[in-house]
């Protein structure tokens, strides 16, 4: 057990070790190492490219053939060139992230703090959301983001190492509950990307979303009422190649109060409202539709 423990401990350090020096290179040459990626996985091998395909052409029924490959295509040119982004954002100062990064109305987080209130903030995989491993250093409050723990041992030290270089806590999903309802634990804010498919389909948590019926995850909003929490949305725009915007926008100060269902379509809404106005950006790649 102590071999294999500091084999991991070897091989983590020695991939950490090449990927920061690989993210002292330039982003213009970062950028270029996508593109070819892209070149690879878009022509030569169509990495999951038929699941794409099928993913934007039912969520989109309007569009036309040439409208949804078009997005199809700038899907994966955005979804490599995020990599190199999140690459570089483990070496860049972060004078450097502040310029690309801009948060906006974060004083509602401080509002729901500062009265004691724990907060609940969903996201969508849209645009680069790794970006928010950044956010800790423009709060002062503590920031948990709720994973699910990789299988590797080593992937899963390196991709901790990674988002918590600004002070990012990352809270298995297996401890999220009892941490959230925890009378000990201090008001915080805490990260949910809720918008894969859920292990188990609960019947109540089936929304029209994308033109299609889809099971949604009734986690978060249950935990949400129960903790009695303030819930709002992380609205992730991109301004411009390598610089992005972050709204918070409310969806509930008293989550104990809204009607079962409510929370999750409110963010079901929002979600929406991100991806049609950023369609390339969403993770289409991802079997959000199985049935």
């Amino acid at each position: 057990m102590k071999m294999k423990q500091a084999f991991q401990t070897v091989a983590f350090q020695i991939i950490y070790v090449f990927i920061y020096a690989i993210s002292l290179l330039p982003q213009r040459l970062l950028y270029a190492m996508a593109s070819f990626t892209f070149f690879i996985a878009y022509h030569l091998i169509g990495y999951r490219k038929h699941i794409v395909v099928q993913n934007v052409a039912r969520s989109f029924s309007n569009m036309r053939y040439g409208e949804v490959h078009a997005i199809v295509k700038k899907f994966y040119v955005c979804f490599l060139a995020y990599f190199a982004e999140m690459i570089k954002s483990i070496s860049a100062p972060p004078e450097v992230l502040e310029k690309k990064i801009i948060f906006e109305n974060l004083e509602v987080m401080d509002q729901y703090i500062n009265s004691g209130k724990k907060v609940i903030a969903c996201l969508g995989h849209c645009g680069n959301w790794e970006i928010l491993n950044f956010m800790p250093y423009k709060i002062h409050h503590e920031l948990y983001a709720i994973y699910r723990p990789l299988r590797s041992v080593i992937m899963d030290k390196l991709m901790i190492k990674i988002r918590s270089r600004f002070g990012m806590k990352l809270l298995a999903d297996g401890r999220a509950v009892r941490h959230v309802l925890s009378d000990t634990s201090a008001p915080a804010v805490y990260l949910f990307l809720a918008d894969q498919s859920p292990r188990t389909e609960d019947e109540r948590y089936k929304f029209h979303f994308l033109n299609q019926q889809t099971y949604f995850f009734s986690g978060m909003e249950k935990l949400a009422r129960k903790a009695r929490t303030a819930v709002i949305y992380l609205h992730i725009t991109q301004l411009s190649k390598g610089s992005y915007k972050i709204a918070c926008l409310p969806i509930c100060s008293n989550a104990e109060l809204t009607k079962d269902g409510e929370i999750t379509q409110k963010y079901i809404d929002l979600l929406t409202e991100n991806i049609k106005e950023e369609p390339y950006g969403w993770l289409w790649t991802h079997k959000r539709w199985k049935r």
